[in-house]
């Protein structure tokens, strides 16, 4: 790497730890990518610019599917971060006092957690009375809470291992600071072409071919990998941990609203009316036919059926090979 590029990587990441040190608002967020972007430019030029957001893009490998991630935050930082996020909400939350439903979100959230394989997180699970909110998150360090609104979906053990092994999948494949990277990045290559191109650096197709270089204008597409990406490796971990993974398919056809051969045909709800490819999770029935492909391969893992005591659980772990694809 030269010594202007070096420069330049130096600043950028001047640049996200200023973002980093304390909560950032949209306005001051932009104010900084100006600043940062017009400085990297100045430094680097067009062609060295591309070369640096080149090097930076797939430094880290989702570890359940092998696909390339952008990442600026190492993990302590992200448990960091997963930890004061989870205290602010609990803070402000109403937790719910019923001890059959909170027996089954420690139930079932402690059994997908023995198989993570991630000793270093701290888990917790918090049952959060709001029965309009359906609604469950995991975040860094395996802080989980679960909205009373989903229980209704859930129905049983299996409909919430769906949940907890669909967030906590979240968690695993670091797809929260993987969001914030590309937010930092998408900030700077807009602002820094815009500032180039109004002092001259660089034409308007160089400054097209930049943004969609690194994602500009396709963050949607980008959510949806990442929402099919947690559905997949969250089958992993609930046949890991004894659950049917057959029961996945019910239970997102109840969080559908609709028999799922009616979905989209006679039966509609207000985000059906929304085209996928303007969502940024799968269709209701691209998810459920992505499961079902992936069905014979997590059976590989799932126990719970053979009539015989069920061993041990066996941890988790990362496919060594990309995510298969579903036609």
């Amino acid at each position: 790497m030269g010594m202007l590029q070096a420069q330049g990587e130096e600043q950028l990441g001047t640049l996200v730890e200023r973002a980093l040190a304390a909560p950032v608002g949209r306005r001051t967020m932009l104010a900084l990518g100006v600043r940062g972007a017009m400085g990297l430019y100045a430094a680097l030029g067009m062609g060295a610019w591309s070369g640096l957001m080149g090097s930076l893009s797939g430094c880290y490998r989702a570890p359940g599917t092998a696909r390339d991630q952008l990442i600026f935050f190492s993990e302590e930082k992200e448990l960091e971060f997963g930890m004061s996020a989870y205290r602010e909400v609990l803070r402000q939350a109403r937790l719910s006092d019923d001890p059959e439903k909170n027996d089954l979100v420690q139930r079932v959230g402690k059994k997908i957690a023995e198989v993570t394989n991630k000793p270093e997180y701290q888990w917790e699970f918090a049952l959060i009375d709001d029965d309009k909110m359906v609604n469950a998150f995991c975040l860094p360090g395996g802080k989980v809470a679960v909205f009373t609104g989903i229980l209704k979906h859930t129905k049983n053990d299996a409909g919430m291992a769906t949940v907890m092994g669909h967030e906590i999948a979240h968690a695993l494949q670091r797809h929260g600071v993987e969001r914030m990277s590309r937010s930092i990045i998408d900030q700077i290559a807009q602002l820094g072409a815009l500032g180039a191109a109004a002092s001259g650096h660089s034409s308007g197709a160089a400054i097209q071919g930049l943004l969609g270089a690194y994602g500009v204008n396709v963050s949607l597409p980008f959510n949806r990998k990442q929402e099919s990406e947690a559905d997949y490796i969250g089958l992993r971990l609930m046949a890991q941990a004894g659950y049917d993974p057959h029961e996945a398919v019910p239970f997102w056809e109840r969080m559908s609203g609709c028999p799922r051969q009616m979905i989209d045909k006679l039966c509609f709800r207000s985000q059906h009316a929304i085209p996928e490819f303007l969502s940024t999770h799968p269709s209701d029935v691209t998810r459920m036919n992505q499961i079902e492909a992936w069905m014979p391969e997590t059976m590989q893992y799932y126990h719970g059926a053979t009539g015989k005591t069920t061993p041990a659980p066996a941890p988790y772990k990362p496919s060594i090979g990309p995510m298969p694809k579903t036609s």
